[in-house]
């Protein structure tokens, strides 16, 4: 196993499905411009209510991936 040096950054996802789906929604944005993801830890979630139900999930996630270099 050699040696890494993480990068953390936060993120907001948001989704009408779920927690999970809020989830994948911001690491699939993030994929576009951001290599190397590694891992992710949920920090937060939040909902929106509209009419007595949950309209949408938003969830803030720490993700970590590795330097370019590594």
């Amino acid at each position: 196993m050699s040696d890494h040096t993480y990068k953390l950054i936060e993120l907001v996802g948001s989704s009408p499905v779920g927690v999970e789906e809020a989830v994948n929604s911001a690491l699939h944005k993030a994929n576009n411009s951001i290599h190397n993801m590694r891992w992710f830890e949920v920090c937060d979630i939040r909902g929106n209510i509209e009419n007595g139900k949950v309209d949408h999930w938003q969830v803030t996630v720490k993700v970590g991936f590795t330097l370019e270099g590594d």
